[in-house]
């Protein structure tokens, strides 16, 4: 198999003498999964196929290696992965620029507001020039926080500071000095985080920890002309938490990438709300990126195949 000849979207496939390949951009089908995955030696996945232990079980003892086309791996559970001994490869760094040029997209297209922009040109509702009609916040002069700094807080950050951002502050398991000093970015409680931002971007890991940390505690500390962006998952966020603060005016604006579940339901109260931005999950999605992705996955999966060292290997 030569690696550059799946660079393209892939769903699961597997090599144990036989090649499998699900040829479409919708997730292969839980039961087909369980059913495909008997015997195999390797598997590729993306983050809407769940690797637990009833799809372990399936594929049985011969599974040595699972590669994910994602920089996440909430979808993996890396106990029952790390109890069987199978090697997980996975794809950081080559999207760390795509997340964060979109994450500074979202951010200026939510405190501009140039959705609802956007809607009054089509719809009529532009007339006379109005003093402070659709103004929104600016980044000159501002305090941006960042929850969870890691490559892609620190590139959000290099992108932000040619706007004139005053100061950079940040919260994270522990101090991560080499980072920040990247940025010059101080290290601050979730306390001092909610309390300063103008701009507040979520880009942490979904773990147990993190799991609906920015909540209404989170919001009620929060300015009411902050601009909350998730660009990181959805799971991070209680999002009726996040309704209340922005129907009620606690925070000025959120934009959103992920969601908790993807697709968000059409019907979804957020939906209903002028100043919430919602993107389909799509900050990994330029053609550069996901081509580099696929690729990286695949070599992983090769690697792991062969008994030689990953690219990029999740440390069990």
């Amino acid at each position: 198999i030569q690696p550059v000849q799946v660079h393209f979207f892939l769903h699961p496939f597997s090599v144990s003498g036989r090649f499998e390949l699900w040829d479409t951009d919708d997730p292969v089908p839980r039961a087909e999964l369980l059913k495909k995955v008997r015997g195999v030696d390797g598997l590729l996945c993306v983050l809407t196929e769940k690797v637990d232990a009833e799809l372990l079980d399936a594929a049985g003892p011969g599974l040595k290696v699972v590669s994910t086309m994602s920089v996440g791996y909430d979808h993996l559970s890396l106990e029952e992965l790390k109890k069987r001994g199978i090697r997980v490869g996975y794809t950081p760094d080559v999207l760390t620029d795509a997340v964060a040029e979109l994450t500074v997209a979202l951010l200026l297209c939510t405190s501009r507001r140039l959705v609802e922009a956007t809607h009054e040109a089509k719809t009529g509702g532009w007339g006379t020039w109005r003093t402070l009609w659709l103004c929104g916040y600016e980044l000159a002069n501002s305090t941006v926080g960042i929850l969870g700094l890691g490559r892609i807080g620190v590139a959000i950050a290099e992108r932000l500071k040619p706007f004139k951002v005053k100061k950079f502050i940040y919260t994270d398991v522990a101090p991560r000095p080499e980072l920040a000093n990247m940025i010059n970015a101080e290290y601050v409680s979730m306390d001092e985080l909610a309390q300063q931002s103008d701009f507040l971007t979520i880009c942490c890991a979904l773990t147990p920890e993190t799991q609906g940390i920015c909540n209404k505690n989170l919001f009620s500390k929060m300015k009411e002309t902050s601009i909350f962006i998730n660009t990181s998952r959805g799971g991070v966020v209680n999002q009726d938490d996040l309704y209340e603060a922005l129907a009620t005016g606690q925070i000025a604006g959120a934009g959103l990438d992920v969601t908790t579940p993807e697709p968000l339901p059409t019907s979804h109260p957020l939906f209903t709300l002028k100043n919430c931005v919602i993107l389909p999950h799509i900050a990994s999605a330029s053609y550069t990126t996901r081509n580099a992705m696929s690729v990286l996955a695949a070599n992983n999966l090769l690697a792991g195949l062969r008994g030689e060292p990953m690219e990029k290997e999740l440390k069990l």
